[in-house]
């Protein structure tokens, strides 16, 4: 085995391995040389190299996002760890861990204008769970920190930060460890698995009549059948799901700005819930949130194991517990309620639904038309990424089927790294993924691409129309140089000759027959990635959107 000869890189790779990091993206550089070195010549360890810091640490996301395991991401000194924080944000808000490993130079070469030098300790202080600021001799004090930082990482599933200061020369290799390292073990605290003073909220549960559940981000399968059949049931509960909820079933309203949009107050009056329960991540729809913060629920109980933001500023519970074992817990001694809260709304929605296929079956080709027709063409048990602003929006409004799992970055909602994101989840899925893209998010992560790990049947299904058309959707709109320029950025760019340098199928559409050919051509093609590029009109997509929600009544 070869070993970098500097002690302080032995003990980082040891401690990492004994810890069953097996994932590490390397960016290239001359700082972080003994780590690379460690790393990528030890076989624990599967190891990417990516240049660009900021695709490398979303690559890595996605892989930590798919595996639930700590990823880690290294890089040299200077700027190259500044490129990492977006990830970082995002890991930070989406409860992922993380693991970044920076080369530093030594404390003496802080600030007297040594290249590549800037003050890289704590530089993620506000985003992230901890930080280990190591010295440059290798010790036990360091060997604690380390371990402190991954287990943090583990147990509050969150970015942490490993700061090592290495002194050239940087290259120099040996055959034998110069350290023992010192590992630590901590227990995995996952929160209660009871609920305190049960019966004050069995009581409260029983006495409401209109109970509301909200779920944002989560996993598949996090919540068991007879859970979901029983809030399916209770006459008193209409569950809210997000497309990224990953939760299913006939009774749930899976398009909640479908249902709300057209409320007006009588509406919003009558479905203002006595109870609200949240679990699972952020939530999407802005409606939602504007009208449980103008309508507040009496009680709003957040179930999550670590954290409870007051989204609607009216938070009165949080359980630390899993929400599939509070469930159990508090349905298996409560009973239904007698109710129509249920009943009134679940008609309204089923009329809001025929609406949508009414008007679905006669809009012109935009955005909101190829949305119905790309999702209604996913494969069955695939994977679905999805970036962010108008994208995740529209996908909002159009059922996917509940055997397609659907990710998208809404820690920070961001657009910069979802590209990135969605190659690094179908590395660590192994899944057949399907990326949905607008053309600003697309093009700002174009560097995603320069990726050597993309799989052969990894899609990219981009719908170019023309700039940033949620800002067309957004209050303030006018058609004027100053929007066009500096809100919607209009371009006339598109993805084929990227396509063509990064060695990709590539595949367009115009229309609807055109569309309808190309997804087909698009799901035949598994010889290497591919993107279909839609083109859809840049002054209609809007309008379309708008007359949606007009026509559901």
């Amino acid at each position: 085995m070869i070993y970098p000869k500097i002690a302080l890189a032995q003990s980082i790779i040891e401690i990492c391995s004994a810890k069953g990091i097996t994932n590490i993206i390397i960016s290239p550089g001359s700082r972080n040389a003994p780590l690379t070195i460690g790393f990528a010549q030890n076989p624990d360890f599967k190891c990417y190299s990516i240049a660009d810091e900021r695709c490398a640490a979303f690559f890595a996301l996605g892989i930590a996002q798919q595996t639930k395991l700590p990823t880690a991401i290294v890089c040299t000194s200077g700027s190259a760890l500044l490129n990492y924080y977006p990830a970082v944000a995002e890991a930070f808000y989406s409860q992922i861990p993380l693991i970044v490993i920076s080369a530093d130079r030594p404390q003496s070469k802080i600030d007297i204008g040594d290249g590549q030098t800037i003050r890289q300790e704590n530089v993620f202080q506000n985003h992230s769970v901890f930080n280990a600021n190591l010295t440059e001799d290798a010790s036990v004090e360091n060997d604690l920190k380390i371990n402190k930082a991954i287990e943090t990482a583990i147990l509050q599933k969150g970015p942490v930060h490993i700061n090592a200061p290495f002194e050239e020369p940087l290259y120099e290799m040996v055959d034998r460890l110069s350290v023992q390292s010192k590992i630590t073990h901590s227990e995995e605290i996952i929160g209660t698995k009871i609920i305190e003073n049960l019966e004050d909220f069995t009581s409260l549960w029983n006495s409401a009549k209109r109970k509301l559940v909200l779920v944002g981000v989560d996993e598949a399968n996090s919540i068991d059948q007879e859970t979901i059949d029983n809030l399916a049931h209770d006459p008193s509960i209409v569950v809210l799901t997000e497309t990224t909820s990953n939760l299913h079933h006939p009774s749930f309203i899976n398009s909640i700005d479908t249902l709300i949009t057209p409320f007006d107050d009588a509406d919003f009056k009558a479905f203002q819930p006595e109870i609200l329960i949240t679990f699972g991540g952020m939530i999407v729809s802005k409606r939602i949130k504007a009208f449980l913060r103008k309508y507040k629920p009496k009680e709003h109980w957040h179930i999550d194991t670590l954290r409870a933001y007051d989204t609607f500023s009216a938070l009165t519970q949080h359980f630390v517990m899993q929400p599939n074992d509070f469930f159990k817990e508090l349905l298996a001694k409560t009973a239904f309620t007698e109710s129509t809260y249920f009943a009134e709304t679940d008609k309204i929605y089923e009329l809001r639904k025929i609406r949508r296929n009414e008007y679905l079956s006669k809009i012109q080709f935009s955005d909101f038309k190829v949305f119905e027709k790309v999702i209604e063409s996913l494969p069955i048990q695939s994977q679905l990424q999805i970036s962010n602003s108008s994208a995740i929006r529209y996908a909002q409004l159009i059922d996917i089927d509940p055997s397609i799992e659907v990710f998208c970055n809404r820690g920070t909602s961001g657009i910069d790294g979802s590209t990135s994101t969605a190659i690094g989840s179908a590395v660590g899925s192994g899944k057949q993924t399907v990326f949905i893209t607008g053309d600003i998010g697309f093009l700002y992560d174009s560097n995603a691409l320069w990726n050597s790990y993309i799989p052969e049947n990894f899609k990219i299904i981009l719908i170019n129309n023309g700039g940033g058309g949620i800002f067309r959707i957004l209050p303030g709109h006018e058609e004027k140089p100053v929007f066009n320029t500096f809100f919607e950025t209009s371009h006339n760019l598109t993805a084929e000759h990227l396509a063509k340098m990064y060695q990709m199928n590539y595949f367009s559409a115009t229309n609807e027959d055109s569309l309808t050919r190309n997804i087909e051509a698009l799901y035949e093609a598994n010889d290497k990635p591919c993107i279909l590029e839609i083109f859809t009109p840049t002054f209609e997509n809007d309008v379309v959107l708008k007359q949606y929600f007009k026509e559901l009544t």
